[in-house]
């Protein structure tokens, strides 16, 4: 697995090359060295080689292509996936579509039109593609929610789903899971359009032609006609466990006709970006953004997905079957790909317990070793 760090060090290598001066690739080292201590807390006051006000410069007002960074870390995750897609019989390819929020509070003048609130939560939120395919786990593109009168989670979800890349899609078997706030009508029918398949949570009360309730049926995997859906699906439900302990009745519904067990296990698969989520905002601060303008708010979350895409390699080289420890992958990323980064924190860590190690009789020196 050592080819996995040598391809994270390419990356790394060509994303400082897209920034045009060395001062400024030094801020963009000191900005993933943040993210990478995997604490939660990236923030630039943290910085420990450059100041607040310069890595606040960097994200808010230098100027450096935030698109040609995305297109290029895209280039060198699609072709990790491809390396997993076998001769024979097409894999499948699990994009997962849901909306997260990155709770706010106070004042954002620069863009108090994107701070809104949904389901009861106040921030900035986002619909997130991520995609799932053998041991590869990947945030692959986001859009906003801009509140009341603009497009719906659902339909910004179908136009992520539009812009899966074709190189990817030729290769794989597309299989869309959603929540339930993606199953309108436009949504199930723009996936059916695009020909994939879709496993997508189903509200109880969703009407069916014959003028009966999806909760009143009592047989899972029976073939059903929505009021406004133009094709049949296939409809299946299981129970989770919430924390209180309570199970929670959840229906879904498929595109493709599938047995009801098969079902389940496809639309339980869709609680993987809960984790994600959990993992990106708890480890590598996606929602401690405090930039005052819109487009340092976007740098920081396409750097802080670029610092997870990295821990996530760097786990792979070391571990592909125990649960992650983000902390140790991060650690890993960290002194791989930023060794020169990493010692200068080292030696600044150094100078300062130096007084105190004097008063306690302990004389540290430094000294060059001839190589």
């Amino acid at each position: 697995m050592e080819s996995i760090l040598a391809h994270a060090q390419g990356l790394v290598y060509t994303l400082l090359s897209l920034i045009p001066s060395q001062y400024q690739r030094d801020h963009l080292e000191a900005m993933l060295e943040l993210f990478l201590k995997a604490q939660g807390y990236p923030l630039p006051q943290h910085s420990q080689t450059k100041s607040a006000s310069a890595l606040s410069r960097f994200l808010n007002i230098y100027a450096w292509s935030t698109r040609k960074m995305i297109r290029t870390t895209r280039e060198h995750v699609l072709k990790d996936i491809l390396s997993e897609c076998p001769k024979g019989r097409k894999p499948f390819l699990q994009v997962i579509i849901d909306l997260t929020t990155l709770d706010k509070c106070g004042k954002f003048k620069p863009f108090k039109h994107l701070i809104t609130v949904y389901n009861g939560k106040r921030g900035l939120h986002l619909v997130v593609m991520y995609l799932v395919v053998g041991q590869w786990r990947v945030p692959w593109s986001f859009r906003v929610w801009r509140g009341k009168g603009t497009p719906s989670p659902a339909q910004l979800g179908l136009k992520l789903v539009k812009c899966l890349p074709k190189k990817l899609t030729k290769h794989f078997k597309v299989m869309i899971l959603a929540d339930t706030a993606f199953g309108s009508i436009e949504f199930l029918h723009g996936i059916r359009k695009l020909k994939y398949y879709a496993i997508v949570g189903v509200r109880v009360d969703r009407k069916l032609v014959d003028g009966r309730i999806l909760r009143r049926l009592h047989k899972r995997g029976q073939q059903v006609w929505f009021v406004g859906l133009k094709f049949p699906v296939t409809v299946s439900w299981y129970y989770l466990k919430r924390d209180d302990g309570k199970l929670e009745k959840r229906f879904v519904l498929s595109t493709k006709p599938l047995k009801a067990s098969t079902i389940n296990r496809w639309a339980k698969r869709r609680w993987q970006i809960e984790g994600w989520f959990k993992t990106a905002k708890h480890r590598f601060g996606l929602d401690r953004f405090g930039q005052g303008t819109l487009l340092g708010v976007y740098r920081w979350l396409v750097l802080s997905l670029i610092a997870y895409i990295l821990a996530h390699w760097a786990y792979l080289s070391i571990c592909t079957e125990n649960l992650p420890d983000w902390g140790e992958a991060a650690q890993l990323a960290f002194q791989t790909l930023f060794p020169q980064l990493l010692l200068c924190c080292f030696l600044l860590d150094l100078e300062r317990i130096r007084p105190l190690a004097l008063s306690h009789g302990i004389d540290i020196q430094i000294s060059r070793c001839k190589i």
